[in-house]
């Protein structure tokens, strides 16, 4: 009974000696309450503003605010063909370059029979010499050059840094970081002289955190996002929009080896991300292009670090 009595003597105590701090406490507590509250206001607002209102409020064509002719780069990956055929969709013509003319060859055919655009495959091997941007300089010569897309090639499976070929890791940085960023050097003063042009840079949400068995992944789209975030900072006053794109999960065809994935809210088809992100072409320069991924890219973004990399050491074991 005495243990009683003397834990509550010692509990009045304490309130009493805290009571001229009470107000000061819920003071502190309700302005983080509202700062919180406009920070989710702000996120809400934003949401939409790069979301919906465009796909709802009509704007100028693609053509008329940025030209008549796209290059992409990387239209071996699903995302990037997608990318490419929306565009073709509001009448950009497209010039396809890649290393591989099979993989593009009925892509480019469809979209000549299909929206009645033109299509240009250009074969460019990087590796060899300077042979490849002499080609794609005569390719967009005399042209509109509007768009230029690069899509940062995904990797199959998780696979630690010492586990990939000496080849394969060397072809990876090589494409995802030099050629990209080589592209972009091609396309721009083209876009300078006409004050006008987009670039997009098309990466993945890896580039938020750290993940175990994708170090070369979230290396290389971490460099294509603040490369896109640079890019635009230097040259948005010069008439030159440029994008980075960080998707998550995007569902792949049946044809693809890794296509465990099944399409769904979260994990949209291609096309149905391509409808999305290309509507988000001049209203935000850093954005995932879906509007749920915005939602995990927003979660995942405020888990603190050291929770984040329990968890995926978790998963791993």
């Amino acid at each position: 009974m005495a243990s009683v009595d003397s834990f509550q003597f010692l509990y009045g105590e304490i309130s009493r000696s805290c009571n001229p701090y009470f107000e000061t406490l819920a003071l502190i507590g309700a302005l983080y309450a509202a700062r919180r509250a406009v920070i989710l206001l702000r996120d809400c607002c934003t949401l939409v503003r790069v979301h919906f209102l465009p796909r709802i409020i009509p704007s100028k064509k693609l053509t008329q605010r940025f030209g008549d002719w796209a290059v992409v780069y990387g239209a071996a990956e699903p995302v990037a063909k997608a990318y490419a055929e929306e565009l073709a969709r509001h009448g950009v013509s497209i010039i396809f370059v890649t290393r591989d003319h099979s993989s593009v060859r009925d892509t480019a055919a469809t979209l000549s029979q299909s929206y009645g655009v033109e299509t240009v495959v250009i074969l460019a091997d990087f590796s060899l010499d300077q042979a490849a941007s002499n080609l794609i300089k005569e390719a967009m010569r005399g042209k509109d050059i509007g768009f230029l897309v690069n899509c940062v090639e995904s990797v199959a499976s998780p696979q630690s840094l010492i586990e990939m070929p000496e080849q394969s890791l060397l072809d990876l940085v090589n494409k995802n970081v030099a050629v990209a960023t080589l592209m972009t050097r091609l396309v721009l003063p083209g876009m300078l002289e006409r004050s006008r042009g987009a670039v997009v840079n098309i990466s993945s949400g890896a580039c938020a955190k750290p993940l175990p068995g994708r170090v070369t992944l979230t290396a290389s789209t971490g460099y294509m996002d603040h490369f896109s975030r640079a890019l635009h900072l230097e040259y948005s006053g010069k008439g030159i929009f440029v994008q980075s794109l960080t998707p998550f999960q995007i569902a792949l065809s049946e044809r693809q080896p890794f296509s465990s994935s099944r399409p769904g809210w979260f994990v949209p088809k291609p096309e149905v991300y391509a409808r999305h992100a290309v509507s988000t072409l001049g209203v935000s320069n850093r954005t995932t292009g879906y509007w749920p991924h915005t939602l995990q890219y927003g979660l995942m973004t405020r888990i603190p670090e050291w929770i984040w990399v329990l968890g995926s050491r978790v998963l791993i074991s």
